[in-house]
């Protein structure tokens, strides 16, 4: 369903000018950008030097505008995504493989939990989520493995600004308690949720310890109940962070 949202036109011709500006292979004038897009010269003015403010453009000799360090910065982020992207990809599918499991990758973005990548199970009935899917980072296990590799400082600002929610009758909401999960997901490496984000869904995740910044990425495997017995979870805890390691080695040699 598409959502319902009202349109900003001025992001639209903020883009129509960068996408010129990306198509020119010299810096442009005002005056310029404005004849080529068919804009307002004083509607042009104002997009490029907000632009220049937050060193999206930079100016240039002759009052042109090209394109900034924050654009190179956020270009390098989008590589480093990418590099991660396909360096777990082949273990997602072999988490599936071994598993029968739906496997993803995520980050932490504030205080959600993204997914970047998945693998969808060919199990009879699959947990599926879409690529881009922003979750609660306060439940389930993908967002516990991410809340591991942060401060008790930062857990506890997150914690003081959300509530722990009661999705289940098997959630945690005690605060203290949750954070002594998370201190167990530190020690283990491993993220349990036994129903405690969706009834009769059950996941297992593993945290990513990569060097990339301030960014947190966790795989997590999820399934339904009589996938995920209390047989299998030892079994699939060593796969999970069998992978992880692997993972870790591969983009510490990138």
């Amino acid at each position: 369903m598409k959502a319902n949202f009202k349109r900003v036109p001025a992001l639209d011709k903020c883009f129509t000018v960068l996408d010129l500006l990306a198509k020119s292979r010299e810096p442009m004038g005002v005056s310029e950008i404005a004849k080529s897009l068919t804009l307002n010269k004083s509607t042009v003015f104002n997009i490029v030097h907000t632009l220049a403010d937050l060193k999206v453009l930079e100016h240039h000799p002759g009052s042109r505008f090209g394109f900034g360090i924050r654009l190179y910065i956020l270009g390098r982020a989008v590589r480093t995504g990418s590099e991660i992207i396909n360096t777990v990809r082949p273990y997602l599918e072999i988490i599936v493989q071994k598993t029968n499991l739906s496997a993803f990758l995520g980050t932490r973005s504030a205080d959600r939990a993204v997914i970047v990548d998945k693998v969808d199970s060919n199990f009879d009935i699959k947990i599926s989520s879409e690529i881009g899917m922003q979750l609660p980072l306060l439940a389930g296990a993908g967002g516990k493995a991410l809340l591991s590799q942060i401060s008790d400082a930062e857990i506890d600002r997150i914690l003081s600004r959300s509530s722990l929610k009661r999705f289940t009758p098997f959630s945690c909401i005690d605060k203290r308690k949750y954070k002594k999960i998370i201190e167990k997901v530190r020690r283990e490496r491993i993220a349990v949720d036994m129903e405690e984000y969706i009834e009769d869904i059950r996941a297992l995740a593993v945290p990513l310890e990569i060097n990339r910044g301030n960014s947190q990425f966790a795989i997590w495997a999820v399934g339904l109940k009589k996938q995920i017995t209390h047989n299998v979870v030892g079994e699939y805890s060593q796969l999970l962070k069998k992978l992880a390691a692997e993972i870790e080695i591969r983009l510490a040699c990138e």
